[in-house]
């Protein structure tokens, strides 16, 4: 299989991991959020969804590793091709990073979730044991805790959705910025030419300025003659 397959597959790689990141990041923030009373069985396991969707992920980053390997093993005909190459090296490191810390985190909260829930659960015992006399107290202060709770998770939830933006709109760019360079590399008249525009504007702009000095500074000494 020659180099531009490749390429082509570790595109439809990225493509693929990039949506169900964001996907499994949204997962992991809503995961753990919503209480179930022990009475209560959800229809759908949300950390078995969870880990489904991680253990799609690893697949995924395993076969695009192996494409880049692949890739290594070519002899590199030009500038363009190696820069290609570490593009893609850099953008696998990139997925690698969010996806473990995505998961992380969702580690994390669950710990805080069930340390939470241990915590209640002895509150609610020791007020059955104690009896009524104090049932007002350990109300509130369970009510206290929900509170601060919801507050954390909400804290949470913000940040995460900020930086799922920050990202989405970081690995845009960088295809962006990837596709202007294969163009630049595989079109150079077009380079040449973009550079030679930009360059006539520029002189094009200082024409004018000092054409508009010129005619300022002739109106003026016409004005005080």
């Amino acid at each position: 299989m020659d180099f531009i397959d490749l390429r082509k597959q570790a595109r439809h790689l990225e493509n693929e991991i990039d949506a169900k990141l964001v996907a499994f990041s949204k997962l992991g923030i809503n995961a753990g959020v919503r209480h179930v009373s022990p009475d209560e069985v959800p229809l759908l396991d949300e950390e078995q969804v969870f880990e489904n969707m991680a253990s799609e992920l690893e697949t995924l980053l395993s076969k695009l590793f192996s494409i880049n390997e692949r890739m290594s093993q070519l002899q590199p005909n030009g500038a363009a091709m190696l820069h290609t190459m570490q593009r893609h090296k850099e953008i696998l490191k990139d997925y690698k990073l969010e996806f473990n810390k995505i998961r992380n985190n969702f580690t994390a909260r669950k710990d805080r979730e069930d340390l939470l829930g241990s915590v209640r659960k002895e509150i609610d015992n020791y007020k059955s044991a104690s009896g009524l006399n104090r049932r007002e107290m350990y109300l509130k202060e369970n009510q206290h805790i929900h509170n601060s709770d919801r507050l954390i998770n909400d804290q949470i939830s913000i940040a995460m959705e900020t930086r799922d933006h920050l990202m989405t709109q970081r690995q845009a760019f960088k295809r962006i910025r990837t596709r202007f360079n294969d163009i630049s590399n595989r079109f150079p008249a077009v380079n040449s030419l973009l550079q030679r525009i930009n360059l006539r504007k520029r002189r094009d702009s200082v024409i004018l300025g000092l054409v508009i000095g010129v005619c300022t500074f002739l109106m003026l000494l016409y004005a005080f003659h």
